[in-house]
């Protein structure tokens, strides 16, 4: 029940779509597109130009094709007025308690978007509600110590730069890291499938071991258990980590100030569409890994350089506020998490965004935004923003963070919403998506 894979943050109705797909551009639903040939002057979204933009309107010559300019202030007033009724409808749609519509489980219910929140809302939180749970922070932390858990159900199990086995290891290791922990130990169990080859095993078992010792981690205890043949697809791993907080750190999605930045560790979508190709259901080839990697020492660099919110909670100690690793939902889930629990605006920078030419190849070709693909090597932090260069330096000089770059910034308005200034000068609104274009990619 946390970060990303496994679905903090905030619970949105689904009917939401609907109101946000009323502020993207017609056809887009996220994805990238071609540019509009737009003459010089002009604004999409219905955004009316800058009247000082016409230049000189004595030398302009005939000013009959502007039209009443009266009139065209008046249609401002009412695009503002349609934006600002849509923002509040989506602010009522969100205040709504969350209630799980379906009589059954679906995939959605998964894919660490809208579906998932609302579930894990509605009926988890429900149910074991308290002051440790309800943060939906990546871990919980007290007493010295951060504790997370995580299941990984990915198929195929073996893909192109790792597998189930240091996915496994790798995911709880990050979740501690994003707690601010040094993690220490973890736990495994395994549900293993009637007639699953046991030399898998064997080679899922390695990648663990190589993964814990890269980490710097023992696996120190764990289970086992075998299901009929037909009742499992071969093998499905939980792990469970335990971490020490040796800094006197306070990091929190809740820790998000306007003028914050947004930083992203490096290009993203790598793992959710290298897992997506090496299923072999597309006829589409690239040269792509996934970027599953422990981010425990980039962790280390970043708070060495810039430290994190006092452990008391007044955020006076570091510039650090947040930290998130960008798995199920990708970037765009990390930040509408962190904007409805700071009640801030996260304002993106499309063009600012680390993306691979094979990923975001990919992901034209399918109509997906490489926002929401997963990452499992790929961390977003939010800092202090006259702290950025020295956290962007911290992070470039790790191997894992060489390629970070900012990518947008917190504002105060309008509060709980995720921006994206498009390559072609829109706005629109990143809203959670309801369930996963890429299913089982952990």
């Amino acid at each position: 029940m946390n970060g990303g894979r496994d679905g903090t943050g905030r619970a949105g109705e689904q009917g939401l779509e609907h109101d946000v797909r009323e502020m993207d551009p017609p056809g887009s639903h996220g994805t990238k597109r071609q540019a509009p040939d737009l003459r010089e002057g002009e604004h999409v979204h219905g955004q009316l130009p800058d009247l000082q933009d016409l230049g000189d309107l004595a030398g302009l010559g005939d000013l009959a094709g502007l039209g009443d300019l009266a009139g065209l202030k008046d249609s401002g007033e009412r695009e503002r007025d349609r934006e600002r009724q849509v923002l509040d409808r989506i602010e009522r749609v969100r205040r709504r308690g969350a209630r799980v519509r379906e009589d059954r489980i679906t995939l959605a219910h998964g894919a660490g978007g809208k579906a998932t929140h609302t579930l894990i809302e509605a009926v988890f939180l429900e149910a074991f509600r308290n002051p440790m749970l309800e943060p939906l922070e990546d871990g919980a932390v007290a007493d010295g110590l951060a504790f997370t858990t995580d299941a990984f159900v990915v198929t195929p199990l073996f893909f192109p730069g790792g597998d189930i086995g240091d996915l496994a290891v790798n995911g709880t290791v990050n979740d501690l890291a994003m707690c601010g922990a040094r993690p220490r130990y973890l736990s495994a169990g395994f549900i293993l499938e009637e007639g699953f080859p046991v030399a898998d095993l064997r080679r899922v078992a390695a990648s663990m071991a190589e993964a814990a010792r890269a980490a710097g981690v023992w696996i120190v205890t764990g289970d086992t258990k075998v299901v009929e043949r037909g009742k499992a697809d071969g093998c499905y791993v939980t792990t469970s980590g335990i971490g020490t907080l040796d800094r006197p750190v306070r990091l929190s999605a809740a820790s998000a100030r306007p003028g914050d930045a947004v930083i992203v560790s490096g290009p993203i979508g790598e793992h959710g569409i290298t897992v997506m190709l090496a299923r072999g259901e597309l006829d589409i080839e690239a040269d792509l890994r996934s970027d599953t990697a422990p981010l425990n020492t980039l962790v280390d660099v970043l708070l060495d350089a810039c430290g994190g919110a006092d452990g008391d909670g007044s955020g006076d100690g570091g510039a650090v506020r947040c930290l998130r690793d960008a798995t199920r939902g990708g970037v765009a889930t990390v930040v509408n998490e962190i904007a409805e629990a700071s009640r801030v605006a996260v304002v993106l920078d499309e063009d600012a965004v680390p993306v691979r030419p094979a990923v975001r190849g990919a992901c034209e070709l399918l109509g997906i935004d490489p926002l929401y693909v997963a990452c499992e090597g790929r961390m977003v932090a939010v800092v202090a923003g006259d702290s950025a260069d020295a956290a962007l330096a911290a992070l470039r000089s790790h191997p894992l963070g060489s390629e970070a770059a900012v990518i947008g910034r917190i504002n105060d308005d309008p509060p709980g919403l995720v921006l994206l200034r498009t390559s072609f000068g829109g706005t629109r609104i990143v809203d959670l998506l309801v369930g996963d274009p890429l299913p089982r990619i952990c």
